[in-house]
């Protein structure tokens, strides 16, 4: 395997991080600085005057004047909405993409390539429908598709304003995309040794939780990551169907409201968003190396 190095390759990689960081640094000098140099100078000036205070952070965490209670339901909200949303259209996927590639579905080609052409209809367009379903039910004429779930004591459907709406929009938006990239990897699984596992008797449920899952870590490992990013920077979704009350809201809700009209809270945005970022940053660099495996799985030959 050929190696390509130049000289220059370690400076510009270095060029291109240091550039790549510094928008992120001044963020994080700004969640440091009180209100009053926030507005008075530029981030630069903490080398020159360092005013640091963790009063931010504080205001943040316990609430204020701004949000009462703080960013702790916003953040544990997440964490209930992300973790689901993440698992059950891994686990549906994964199952699919088994089948697709190692059962005999007919017409597999075709419904693949349908699956595939879902990833160019936009969320907005299928935003107005689902919420409508998950409101008043889906049927088609008198066939009820999707029933109401209606609450007999409130008369609205169990699944408006809730978790489970956000589940399922989530999973519903991440299924073509988990399909097809389980699918293309699932294919680079070694097939004479599926057809070994059939030749001596196993079932296609023993060689999918024994032999499929164990072999395609790296890509439910990739999957996760995306997954769980996207859900946990999601707004547009979770104001449309829950909205922004604490009760629901996930985290992005609270920083949107923190803002502010006129963006006079950047000093506290600032510091709730480190706090925010806590997470997918603690969950990528756990599944970093099965998340590189998985992008360069068959991208060089040895």
């Amino acid at each position: 395997m050929t190696k390509l190095r130049h000289p220059l390759a370690g400076v510009v990689v270095t060029i291109i991080a240091v550039l790549w960081t510094i928008p992120t640094f001044s963020l994080l000098v700004t969640s440091f600085r009180p209100p009053w140099a926030e507005f008075g100078s530029g981030w630069w000036t903490v080398f020159t005057q360092p005013n640091l205070t963790l009063n931010n952070y504080q205001a943040v965490l316990t609430g204020g004047e701004y949000l009462p209670g703080g960013i702790t339901p916003y953040f544990f909200n997440s964490i209930v909405v992300a973790i689901p949303a993440t698992i059950f259209p891994i686990a549906l996927a994964a199952m699919a993409a088994y089948a697709l590639n190692w059962m005999r579905v007919r017409g597999a080609i075709f419904i693949l390539l349908a699956i595939v052409a879902l990833q160019v209809v936009p969320i907005q367009m299928a935003l107005l429908p689902l919420l409508d379903m998950f409101n008043t039910g889906w049927s088609l004429g008198p066939i009820p598709i999707v029933p109401t779930f209606e609450n007999p004591e409130t008369g609205r459907s169990l699944l408006a304003g809730n978790f489970i709406t956000l589940w399922i929009a989530h999973t519903i938006f991440a299924l073509p995309f988990a399909i097809y990239l389980l699918f293309v990897f699932g294919a680079k699984v070694p097939k004479e040794l599926m057809e070994a596992a059939r030749v001596d008797g196993a079932s296609h449920q023993y060689i999918f939780r024994k032999i499929y899952l164990p072999l395609t870590i790296p890509a439910l490992a990739s999957v996760a990551i995306f997954q769980f990013i996207w859900v946990w920077n999601d707004l547009l979704i979770a104001i449309s169907f829950v909205g922004g009350g604490p009760q629901v809201a996930p985290i992005t809700a609270y920083l949107s409201y923190l803002n502010g009209g006129f963006g006079q809270n950047q000093h506290l945005l600032t510091a709730a968003a480190f706090v925010a970022i806590a997470v997918p940053l603690a969950i990528f660099f756990a599944l970093q190396r099965f998340f590189v495996r998985g992008l360069t799985t068959g991208a060089i030959n040895s």
